[in-house]
């Protein structure tokens, strides 16, 4: 049965940049917000937005996010007629076997779209936080008769440089394409949401085999030579919550984010709800000296101690008389009595012994996963 639409998720990044955190795992797989995975958000805007097709293209360490993302039941992606695919680099005549780039990861997938035969194809970053309905990006490709949308966000303009800078007519047609621009004419942004023809995508694919011009990246490669050829492509702006989570200091914003009380991300919303694979824990406890404030605590967690403006995921111990204060606890951590940590981000199943301190105002502190933190390895003033 033909699809109107399908999505491809580009989840194979390593991203070097978050540090030890993805030394085990790949970036979308990062725990989030308690007790959710990077990844949950797009798979979870696929799936309210009426997309029960998804291909998920996985390089990087994927066996967590492979095991997590599972049959996709949790998503309501375990489908007879689509669902959701885990698609990883593999062997053939034609090429290695690894993704050479967004594009590339596409084109090695063709044969697997042209199962579905789509009529679009929606391409998605699967390391992005935001809620976004893909059916009304679909709803502007059509009426602007466009072969190749582009999501936009306006981002500060002293922040422009940092992003893929897409710079458009009044009726919203691209024209060009600046990527990281020193001096940028637009604060248009590309969120990395395409949304093509799958036609017209497919044919430069094919015509990349018979010329052998390789077109490895969307932004480097392909989006420039759409424009070159003057193929209709318009940008659709996106009003609404988005962050990229490419940095440590990012990760940490995001998680802040939802404890703040504007938060426009509302994990809250019964209309637009974010899916995950649910952990089996008991519900959290919270002794009677203890003290949480403005916090998110996720199930399974136990509190002796006092939680301030913190985000503390599933399976988190924290001792009498500690104190955390704006920090981000990753799944199953351990932390003894008498400990204070202000301003960290502390990775999964690590453990933090009595009397530690980790501290420093100026900047984000960082525990590794499954590090062993003792009194004396610790310096109040940094760690």
């Amino acid at each position: 049965m033909r699809k109107e639409m399908i999505a491809m998720i580009l989840a194979g990044g390593q991203g070097s940049r978050l540090g030890v955190f993805t030394k085990r795992i790949a970036k979308p797989a990062v725990s989030f917000g308690g007790k959710y995975r990077i990844i949950d958000f797009v798979l979870s805007n696929c799936s309210n937005s009426g997309i029960d097709t998804v291909g998920v293209l996985t390089q990087y360490r994927p066996l967590i996010l492979n095991s997590h993302i599972g049959m996709g039941s949790h998503w309501d992606l375990d489908r007879i007629n689509g669902g959701v695919y885990v698609l990883q680099p593999y062997m053939n005549e034609k090429e290695g076997n690894w993704y050479k780039g967004t594009a590339n990861a596409i084109q090695q997938n063709m044969d697997f779209i042209e199962n579905y035969n789509p009529k679009y194809v929606v391409i998605l970053s699967g390391d992005h936080i935001y809620k976004m309905d893909y059916s009304k990006m679909l709803k502007y490709h059509k009426e602007k008769n466009s072969k190749a949308t582009i999501a936009v966000i306006e981002v500060p303009w002293d922040e422009a440089s940092r992003f893929g800078i897409m710079n458009t007519n009044k009726d919203g047609s691209i024209y060009e394409f600046d990527e990281k621009p020193s001096n940028p004419k637009s604060n248009l942004a590309s969120m990395g949401v395409y949304i093509f023809d799958w036609d017209m995508l497919k044919g430069y694919f094919n015509s990349s085999e018979m010329t052998g011009i390789n077109y490895d990246d969307f932004g480097h490669d392909l989006i420039p030579k759409m424009l070159e050829d003057n193929v209709g492509m318009y940008a659709y702006p996106f009003k609404g919550y988005w962050r990229d989570v490419g940095t440590i200091q990012s990760l940490w914003d995001a998680n802040m984010d939802l404890i703040n009380e504007s938060d426009v991300l509302d994990l809250n919303d019964s209309r637009w709800r974010i899916y995950t694979n649910t952990m089996a824990m008991p519900p959290q406890y919270v002794g009677k000296d203890a003290n949480v404030h403005k916090s998110l605590v996720a199930d399974g967690c136990s509190v002796l101690g006092s939680v301030e403006n913190s985000v503390l995921s599933h399976g988190v111990e924290i001792g009498k008389g500690s104190i955390i204060k704006d920090s981000v606890i990753m799944p199953n951590v351990k932390i003894g009595e008498n400990v204070v940590i202000e301003k960290a981000m502390v990775g999964e199943s690590a453990v933090i012994e009595n009397n530690v301190v980790v501290r420093n105002n100026d900047e984000i502190n960082v525990v590794s996963e499954y590090e062993v933190v003792k009194p004396e390895a610790v310096l109040e003033g940094g760690y």
